[in-house]
């Protein structure tokens, strides 16, 4: 099973780079998921911070490296961010936003520029689609993937190194998968440091804290088969999980599988 060529906008229109994603959503001709448009380019998870926060939130990223992996970070109040695209406008180049305020979500606006502020801090964290890209080229199946539903993300017991007002637990995405494909997959997504690298936890959901996977605490449940095991990566919902704990006055992000898509390539976050 391999990644498509290229998906199309609700309007027909072909969707083959970062750019033309951010295009699309800035016209408002994209407003859902970004999954399968712009293959082989990165897509990022967005935390927006005020400046005073950005500091901890910094940290906490380069504490917590598998699961808030930076790609980049902007200038206070700027809405760019040149190393990952140009052209690039955060305000209104991702199909969806979440506004939080008091940790609490207030708002699902289609672009920021009634929520921009001159303090703002943007990050981009790296997301598990370019190494899901990397795995589907090489033949390992992922299920949500096939059923076409969003990856199940659980609260875990694993705690993350806290950074000023930022602590919490791992958030981590499973996919289920027979031994033979769990060892080829750890294999591909080590090559990825940048986009969460390897899994964090193979098999017994109990010893990190998950009573029930057929109960994700975000996106959608999916069947493990007879043979198989479950296989669990960190996840960029981490990030969002700890600013709304920290319930910090506020805070804007990506709506759930809206991402930014970035003008880098899967291939150059590859190492080895």
């Amino acid at each position: 099973m391999t990644a498509p060529a290229f998906a199309l906008s609700p309007g027909g229109i072909p969707l083959a780079t970062g750019r033309d994603v951010r295009l699309a959503s800035r016209n408002g001709s994209l407003t859902g998921s970004t999954a399968g448009f712009a293959p082989g380019y990165v897509q990022a998870n967005l935390a927006i911070l005020p400046e005073r926060l950005a500091n901890d939130f910094l940290r906490f990223c380069q504490r917590n490296p598998k699961p808030c992996p930076l790609i980049g970070v902007s200038e206070p109040g700027d809405p760019s961010i040149p190393s990952i695209g140009l052209d690039l406008d955060i305000r209104t180049d991702v199909p969806a936003y979440t506004v939080f305020k008091d940790g609490e979500l207030i708002a699902e606006p289609t672009d920021l520029r009634d929520h921009w502020r001159d303090d703002l801090v943007t990050f981009a964290i790296g997301c598990s689609l370019s190494f899901e890209e990397a795995l589907l080229q090489a033949d390992v199946p992922l299920r949500h993937v096939e059923k076409g539903v969003k990856v199940p993300m659980f609260r875990t017991s694993i705690a993350c190194n806290p950074a000023g007002v930022f602590a919490g637990p791992m958030v981590v995405s499973m996919r289920p998968m027979t031994p033979a494909q769990a060892i080829r997959a750890v294999q591909i997504t080590s090559r990825y440091p940048a986009v969460h690298g390897a899994p964090v936890h193979i098999g017994l959901p109990e010893a990190i804290g998950i009573k029930d996977l057929s109960k994700p605490d975000y996106g959608d449940a999916v069947e493990i088969l007879d043979g198989e095991i479950p296989v669990f990566w960190a996840c960029g919902v981490t990030p969002q999980s700890v600013i709304a704990a920290a319930r910090i006055e506020f805070a804007l992000a990506h709506a759930p599988g809206a991402m930014l898509a970035t003008d880098l390539k899967n291939f150059e976050l590859a190492t080895g």
